[in-house]
């Protein structure tokens, strides 16, 4: 069934699988979360000038610090899933807003993968310059959010919260990224890009 683009809305529910699509809009640059993070502590998606490999990111302070956290319950019957509209070329940017809106709202950093269906995110593309040891070292760390391209989501492995960008890439490759992602989400899967490739990739097997 297509997905119709409604109000914004970064959330979870445990009442099984249903579309919850954001308003369209051509992503904006997303916007800073708050807290101090040293010049040795880059964010994901801004590794530090240099050939120097940049320090494991200082820990994203909360709200809630402090405050003992009620634990989460995830849907059994599949994750809630949700569109954002974007352009191909703005569907990481969008991506990375929904990770500043999930991170803000209390989500650990290790609970979020994001996947790409073409140009890798600038992270990623860092990181691989290190080695693909290293690089996925990172990922069985899950203390932060992990960026990889969408055809790796087979050696991913399930989080709580899967982010796709469907920001180019082979015709097929978000028909198989997107039922791949459902797989991997326990509670909620968020799907940037273009409505009407979005539902040919669903129609065609999510």
């Amino acid at each position: 069934m297509p997905l119709i683009p409604e109000e914004p809305q970064i959330h979870e529910s445990a009442q099984g699988p249903r579309v919850t699509p954001a308003a369209g809009r051509t992503a904006p640059t997303p916007r800073p979360v708050p807290g101090p993070r040293s010049a040795a502590s880059p964010r994901p998606g801004h590794p530090g000038p240099g050939p120097a490999r940049p320090a494991p990111p200082a820990p994203r302070p909360s709200a809630a610090a402090g405050k003992p956290q009620p634990s989460r319950k995830e849907s059994p019957s599949g994750p809630q899933i949700q569109l954002i509209p974007a352009p191909a070329d703005g569907a990481l940017d969008a991506a990375g807003e929904a990770v500043d809106l999930l991170l803000d709202s209390g989500r650990a950093p290790g609970d979020i993968l994001v996947l790409s269906t073409g140009e890798l995110h600038p992270w990623a593309a860092h990181e691989l310059s290190f080695g693909e040891s290293a690089y996925w070292a990172q990922h069985d760390a899950r203390d932060d959010v992990f960026y990889a391209a969408a055809d790796s989501v087979e050696r991913a492995s399930a989080r709580p919260v899967v982010v796709v960008a469907v920001n180019g890439g082979a015709d097929d490759s978000a028909a198989h990224a997107l039922p791949a992602a459902v797989a991997k989400a326990s509670a909620l899967l968020i799907v940037c890009g273009d409505p009407q490739r979005i539902n040919s990739a669903i129609g065609a097997g999510v």
